[in-house]
């Protein structure tokens, strides 16, 4: 290798070296980042990691960036918290959140990938960069090409929730609404990636994009103490996440900086977009497309590129995949915020609840180290829970005023707590 990484395929193995490409014109699979772990040992280092940035930049050297590349956006290293008023209700003891609804610039896991992806794009000779979304990456891409000085096309569908779409624009994006779902516009951009020169971050800057997901990995090895967990919950949109988790964990231990342990891979999708969760079931890596239709709309790819891989990670890991209804997403992220003080998103709803049915069926021991993925922010998906709240009366400013309304709440609760002891004893007695 002239560089510590190349392009591969994963199926044929072919090399491709450096350039923006992504599928292998002999098999037509997707390429992959493969990296010369052997060179970097003794170059990475526990020490040598703990002593760089307070971001995912501390992890360069595992991550395919040019050589003279200077980091400008410090996303990434964001918190493991431990969660133990969730893990209280849903019957665990060592469930912590890896809370990426906190990363920089755009609060989304995405921001990590991004970072990655248009590093490269300079050294390709991109002015213009691009991507197709459910929301999150386009604010991604969005902040950090204008903090770059590039140009950017942004493609998404035209039911995507408000509050992307703002927080997409306002970076001074160029935003085309498709009528269509996420499969249809990614089509589209595969497309304009070939007749025009712009650097695609999901097309032809794919295989860079990816490997960004490996610092969320990176950061929960580290953060436990340079130990790998029992358990991971992921939410699967292409899929792509959690293999990426799973390479990293890979790496760390091929580079003797942890040890190598069985790491169960759970991943979570809703009910009304599970293509992966559906093949894991069957046993099978074989994905059958579908049509979204969900409020996860973050998750909502129905012909995931990554889904086969996804699939296969999970079943080689000894973990499941679970579903759920958009009913119990909104519940989960109500849940969340209640115990712990997150506000997720969808997907993280998705997630939570994914979690709580997993340890509700055995597949997850309580006693386990388990890290539940949060990767976006509930700002942005505040439309999923119209209605959740009632809008209180006003009062007077008058001390009389709030004693009258503390009192009609109490007996409200009073009127609750009976009609619970009620059905309480309705359900003993059956």
């Amino acid at each position: 290798m002239s560089r510590l990484f190349e392009l591969r395929c994963r199926e044929c193995g072919k090399s491709y070296g450096y350039q923006p490409l992504s599928i292998c014109d002999e098999c037509f699979s997707p390429l992959e980042v493969f990296f010369d772990l052997d060179s970097l040992r003794g170059r990475v280092t526990r020490a040598s990691i703990e002593s760089g940035e307070q971001n995912m930049w501390r992890y360069r050297d595992l991550l395919p960036v040019p050589e003279d590349f200077t980091p400008i956006t410090p996303s990434g290293m964001t918190p493991l918290l431990a969660a133990p008023r969730l893990a209280a209700r849903i019957g665990a003891k060592k469930l912590f959140i890896k809370n990426d609804a906190v990363c920089l610039p755009t609060l989304s896991f995405k921001d990590r990938v991004v970072a990655v992806a248009l590093a490269n794009a300079p050294h390709f000779g991109f002015d213009t960069v691009g991507c197709s979304s459910t929301g999150n990456l386009a604010n991604a891409v969005a902040a950090q090409a204008a903090r770059q000085g590039l140009k950017t096309f942004i493609l998404v569908p035209a039911d995507l929730e408000p509050a992307k779409i703002l927080n997409t624009q306002v970076y001074g994006a160029t935003l085309v609404r498709i009528n269509g779902n996420y499969d249809h516009v990614n089509r589209l951009c595969s497309q304009i990636a070939d007749r025009f020169s712009w650097g695609f971050v999901n097309v032809n800057l794919r295989p860079y994009y990816a490997e960004g997901s490996k610092s969320f990995g990176y950061e929960i090895a580290e953060q436990l103490g340079w130990r790998l967990p029992d358990n991971v919950v992921c939410p699967m949109a292409g899929g792509s996440l959690i293999t990426k988790i799973r390479k990293a964990f890979k790496e760390l231990v091929t580079l003797g900086l942890v040890e190598d342990k069985q790491v169960k891979f759970f991943g979570a999708q809703a009910t009304g977009c599970s293509p992966i969760s559906t093949a894991v079931k069957k046993g099978t890596d074989i994905i059958e497309p579908q049509r979204p239709a969900t409020i996860a709309r973050s998750l909502a790819i129905g012909n995931p590129a990554d889904g086969p891989y996804a699939s296969r990670a999970i079943r080689d890991s000894g973990g499941w995949a679970e579903d759920v209804s958009d009913l119990e997403i909104v519940s989960a992220i109500q849940e969340l915020a209640e115990t712990e003080g997150i506000f997720t998103e969808t997907a993280g709803g998705v997630t939570t609840a994914v979690t709580a049915r997993l340890i509700a069926h055995g597949r997850i021991h309580p006693d386990e180290t388990t890290i539940v993925c949060i990767t976006g922010n509930g700002l942005k998906t505040t439309d999923a829970l119209s209605g959740a709240y009632e809008q209180q009366r006003a009062i007077r400013p008058r001390l009389t005023d709030f004693e009258a309304y503390v009192e009609e709440l109490s007996d409200k609760n009073t009127i609750f707590a009976g009609a619970e002891t009620i059905l309480s004893g309705a359900v003993d007695v059956r």
